[in-house]
Parts: C-alpha cells; structure tokens; sequence
C-alpha cells in the first residue's frame, strides 16, 4: 500500500463519514446538555458563563473513539503539543499555550500530582483513562486557583461518582507489537452509598527491540450520604508501570529498565451548612516511588526517587448576596523528596496558601470573577497572585464574548536549591519563575443544538526563568532569562448531521525566548488534532482522527545541535459493532499512514497497527 494509496483511502473515509445516507441520519443521537465543570472556578459552574478558556472529556467519548491513553486524549483534545520519548510508557510532556513542560498543572482526584521535585511524565506516558474519569484542561494562568505550575494551565482528572442500577463491564483487546490489554468497571448506588471502580492493565512489545511496556491502573471512588446536607466519600488510585527504555535510535541499550509507582489518595467531605453555605474539605496523600536501573562498568546504575505528600484542602462557598458566590480556603501542605541520583536530594517543604475568589453577575448575560493567592513557601518564601475573567452573552446567548488575564508562578525546585556535587551547587536565592498572561475569544453556540465554534488569542510573558549558569565554577543556576508565547486556539465540536460530529482542535503558536532571540525548543506553530464520527445506527458506528505538527526546532540526538524538528501527519481509523445491550466489537488502526516519525528527535514512535476488541456488559 502506497503512502498515497493511503491518504486517498483515508481522505475517502473521512467524506464518507460527513456525506452518509440522510435516511440513516434520522436515528439522532440523545440531546447532550450543558456541561458543568469544576477546574476553571472550583465550584460546579456552567461553560456557557465561564470567562476561561475550557476543554472537557469523559470517559463515554473516549471510549467512543476508541483512545484509553492519557497522552493521546491530551493531545487530541488541548491543541496543544504533547510530545513523547518514544512508545507507551515513555515519559510525555505537554506544553500548554507553549508554557514549559514542568509549568503545566495535574489534579488528579483534587490533589496536585506534580510539582518540580514530583514528575508526572511517567504517569502521563503509561497511565490509562478510567471508565469511571472526566477530564477537564483549564487554559491559561490558574495559580490564583491552584498555586505553582499552574502557569500554562491545569489538566484536572477526575473519577466521576457512581450512579444508577449496579453494572459490570469487562473489555480484552488485543493488536500489533504483541499488544493485550484488559478492562473491568463496575459502578452503581444503593440508597445513600455508591461506588465505581475500574482496573486496567496489560502488555505492549512496542515497535522496538528491548521497549516493551506493562502497566496496571487501578481507580476507585466511594461515596455515602450522611443526610441531605452532609455527604462523604473516597478515592484511590494506583498506577504501576514496567518500561524497558532502550534510549534514543542512536544508543538501543537493551539493559535500561524504569518503574514507577504513583498512589493518590484522598477522602472528603460535603457540607451544607445554611441556604447559602456550602463546604467541602478535601484530605489527601500522595506516594511515588521511580526507580531506573542503568547498566555501569562495575555493575548496574540505580536511582530512586521517593516522593510524599500530605495535603488538606478546606474551601467554603457563600452566596448570601445576590449575584455573587464567593469561594474561599487554604490549602496547607507538606512533602518530602528523595532523589538518590544527581545532586543527592533529602529535603522536606512546606506550604500554606489562603484564596478567595468572587463568581458575580452584574446585569444578566454577563459573568465576572476575581480572585487574589497567597503561597507561604518554608524554602523560598511568598508568592502572591490574582485573576480576573469576564463572559458576556450577547445574540440570545448564542454568542460568548470572554476573556481573562492573570498571573502565575513555578516554584524552584530541590535540586536548584540546594543540589551539590563536585560540578554543581544549588542556589538558596533563587526566587520562583513568573509569569503573567491574557486572553480575548469569542465562542458561537449554533442553533437547533448543532454545536460550538470557539476562538481564542493569547498572550503570555515570562520572566525570572531559572537556568544554568556556564559562567562559573562550579556551576549553578540563576533567574536571568524571559520568554514570550502567544498565538490563536481555535476549537469545533460540530454536529454536521443528526449522527455525524466533528471535534477539531487547533494551535498557532509564536513562542520565543527573548533574553537569547532565539524560537523556544519543540514548540510547533502549527498543532491540530481532529476526529470525525458517524453512528449509522444503533449497532454500528465508525470514525477516524487526525494529528497535525508543523515547524518546530528540536535537539538532535546524536549531535546535540539545535534542528528544524520533522513535520508530521498521523491518521487513525476506528468501527464498533454493538450486538443487542451486552456485547460490543472494536477494531481500530492507528498510524493509517504508517508515518516514520519522532515527537521527540531520536525516539521514534510506532507504525502502522491494528488492535481488535470486545466488551461484555452485565
């Protein structure tokens, strides 16, 4: 099959999808109503009245796509580049609104999963989305909301409460690159109790020699109502991952070895305490354990890195005057980082942050909040940072009017704190990463249901940013440089027929460092990912999607220099066949292409590949 046999082929089904028989049209699928979502407020908030720039997935859409991983759901979803250092189970990294890959926040169940001594790459590259998830990106500053990292934005994963009669789902796939995987999800209430759990897991060979991958996910929430004003409940979640990482094309070491385990637990608590009082408290803990395992001359290379933490979060909201709901809290938190690698860390932090933000309407059809943080470092001090946004509906609410402007901050980590070693010492005066950004869009909302159209611009400055100074011995690092991102997001969620729709996310992104003149590194200025799905019936439904990466500058792998980063187009197509409400079968190809290319220079991703599947449901 020709490369151009296969953009034909592709192209066809993507006509095929849009253009389907209008009598196979009027089997409509249910109305969708307006989501409500939690990241870009902390309280439950319609999108229609949110000045901030959201994204949303739920684990029904993906799995109507046919896609579990985290990463690829990222990237399809946010517009933004994800990049990955090879297969499943290598490290990714997203580079939200061009910010930096450690100046992205993720939640997960409430708790933040990173911070500069806490990675998430290896979550991000190997973990699953659960059956029982949502998923949520807040685009923009957030630290006033969530305090450090929260520069480029939150990507906030959430296990959803259980719901409705008891159900069992189980699902076995199988595929290319000696790919098995299988799925369990069981979710139902009973009187004032519900629950939902999921546990995914399963092998992949890769498309390399000595990079197979095996992974186990588990996720678990519990929820009991005490009466009608106090609710409490649970969650767990456990990620497990064996990646053996062969390294670039360049080096294929057949020995390294990474594992990682990620636990995050929380409980909480729901009060309502008056007609216009409501609170809820969050406690939770988080354990990580990384170890690689490197071969050396006088015998095998190990690093660990343990990281803890312990968090208790209490907000509480008012809304005992009219037009506003005031949100407020702390958050106070602990943790401690050991790293037995580079720099030989053992330190502990702690911080406490106090917030308060103000939800308003002044006159109907437009919605305002403000907002001021305070973050109480032990290590490196105080970070204070505020927000505003603004959404005017105007057209019979048919047309949003937004924008926002904030500030935002990424803390110095361990390492460039106090790390020593015979060429390096850490510098204690290091002071946080900052930035400041804003944003002016306009979301349409078609009539008769039809969809969104979204259009975005932004504009984001950083400054203080931490690098490594050459200039002396030994060596150290400094706040010395600044940077500036700024571009276009453009986002559709289409329905081109009563059982057709097309999702598109786009990026246009300038992205420069402006202390050395010189383009930001794997930032593209063109990044679009599209899927477009037709249901025909009842029992049958197919789709295919698109990702799109165009001019970007990476580090060569072997040189080490500077290069023009390879553009790339990646095409996948997926069908399910549902027989009767207990049996569904899957097929799905990914690369359609059989594209030869790397997100990262040196780390080449997979080929053409098919996987097949079925689910049971009970």
């Amino acid at each position: 099959m020709t490369p151009s046999f296969r953009r034909r082929l592709t192209a066809s089904l993507f006509f095929a999808l849009a253009g389907a028989n209008p009598a196979l049209r009027a089997q409509a699928t249910p109305e969708r109503l307006e989501p409500l979502v939690t990241t870009a407020t902390r309280t439950a908030t319609p999108v229609r009245t949110l000045g901030t720039s959201t994204d949303i997935l739920d684990a029904a859409e993906a799995a109507r796509r046919q896609v579990s991983s985290l990463a690829d759901l990222l990237g399809d979803t946010s517009g933004s580049p994800l990049l990955s250092s090879g297969a499943a189970g290598g490290s990714a990294a997203l580079f939200l609104r061009g910010a930096n890959s450690n100046q992205t926040l993720f939640l997960v169940d409430g708790l933040r999963l990173n911070d500069p001594n806490t990675d998430y790459a290896v979550f991000l590259g190997g973990a699953c989305l659960a059956a029982c998830d949502s998923l949520e990106i807040a685009h923009g500053p957030q630290s006033t909301l969530y305090g450090g990292e929260a520069i480029g934005g939150v990507v906030s994963l959430r296990a959803k409460r259980g719901e409705g009669e008891p159900r069992l789902r189980t699902a076995l796939e199988i595929g290319s690159f000696g790919t098995v995987q299988a799925a369990a999800t069981a979710q139902g209430e009973r009187g004032a109790s519900a629950y939902h759990v999921a546990v995914q897991g399963g092998h992949t060979d890769n498309d390399r020699p000595h990079n197979a991958f095996d992974s186990t996910n588990t996720t678990l929430r519990l929820d009991h109502s005490l009466s009608e004003h106090t609710a409490v409940g649970g969650t767990l979640r456990w990620f497990h991952g064996d990646y053996e990482s062969p390294g670039d094309r360049y080096t294929n070491d057949p020995d390294n070895v990474e594992q990682e385990d990620n636990l995050v637990v929380t409980a909480f608590a729901d009060f309502q305490t008056g007609p216009a009082w409501r609170t809820r408290v969050t406690l939770g803990g988080q354990d990580r354990r990384f170890v690689s395992t490197n071969p050396g001359p006088t015998g095998p290379n190990v690093t660990v890195v343990k990281n803890r933490r312990g968090v208790l979060d209490w907000q509480s909201t008012w809304t005992g005057v009219d037009r506003h709901r005031v949100t407020a809290g702390f958050t106070a938190e602990a943790n401690h980082t050991r790293n037995t690698g580079f720099g030989d860390i053992n330190e502990r932090q702690q911080l406490f942050a106090l917030f308060v933000q103000d939800e308003f309407s002044p006159v109907d059809h437009v919605y305002l909040t403000a907002g001021l943080r305070s973050d109480d470092f032990d290590t490196f001090g105080r970070q204070t940072t505020g927000r505003v946004t603004a959404a005017w509906l105007v057209a019979r609410e048919r047309v949003k009017l937004r924008g926002s402007y904030g500030t935002a901050f990424r803390s110095p980590s361990f390492l460039d704190l106090y790390g020593r070693s015979t060429f390096y010492v850490g510098n204690p005066d290091l002071k946080p990463e900052r930035a400041r950004g804003g944003d002016a869009g306009v979301d349409f909302y078609l009539a008769a249901e039809r969809g969104t159209l979204g259009i975005t611009w932004f504009d984001n400055r950083f400054l203080d940013l931490i690098v490594y100074d050459f200039a002396v011995f030994p060596g150290t690092v400094a706040n010395v440089e600044r940077a500036r991102t700024r571009g276009v997001e453009v986002k559709a969620d289409l329905k081109l027929s009563a059982s057709t729709r097309l999702q598109l996310a786009y990026t246009g992104l300038e992205a420069d460092n402006l202390t050395q003149g010189t383009r930001l590194l794997r930032r593209p200025r063109h990044a679009l990912g599209a899927d477009l799905g037709h249901e025909w019936n009842a029992r049958f439904n197919a789709g295919a999607g698109v990702r799109w990466v165009a001019q970007r500058e990476d580090v060569d792998a072997a040189t080490f220099r500077t290069v023009d980063g390879e553009d790339y187009t990646v095409m996948r197509a997926y069908a399910a066949w549902s027989f009767g409400s207990s049996l569904t079968l899957r097929v799905r190809v990914e690369n359609l292409l059989d594209e030869r290319y790397a997100e990262v220079n040196g780390y080449p991703q997979p080929g053409f590949g098919v996987h097949v599947g079925a689910e049971w449901r009970f």
